[in-house]
């Protein structure tokens, strides 16, 4: 089972278990990030669930469709190499270590 390491929006630091197969919002939200709005429960049409993610080399992250990055650029602290949906992003065992930094939703 994949570790995420997650820092919340005080800057506190934890290490989540990931079910591959769920996307990150999902995981996110099991684990009581309450953060994490998805307004629209997934369907990649609000922006609610927007994180950043740590670049690393090593962890293949799905690629981002148009309308995805579309929703992000209008987003509150939107940074083009570090910001995802964590709703388009399903989880495997490749995603172990993955580091996701919280974003305020304003």
């Amino acid at each position: 089972m994949p570790k995420i390491k997650v820092t919340n929006l005080q800057g506190e630091q934890r290490s989540i278990d990931a079910t591959p197969g769920l996307s990150l919002m999902e995981v996110l939200r099991d684990n009581n990030y309450e953060e994490i709005l998805a307004m629209c429960g997934g369907c990649c049409s609000c922006a609610t669930c927007h994180v950043h993610i740590q670049p690393v080399e090593e962890i293949a992250l799905p690629i981002m469709e148009e309308d995805e990055e579309l929703l992000l650029e209008m987003a509150d602290h939107y940074d083009p190499k570090r910001s995802r949906l964590s709703c388009q992003i399903e989880l495997t065992e490749q995603h172990d270590g993955l580091e996701v930094t919280l974003v305020e939703v304003e």
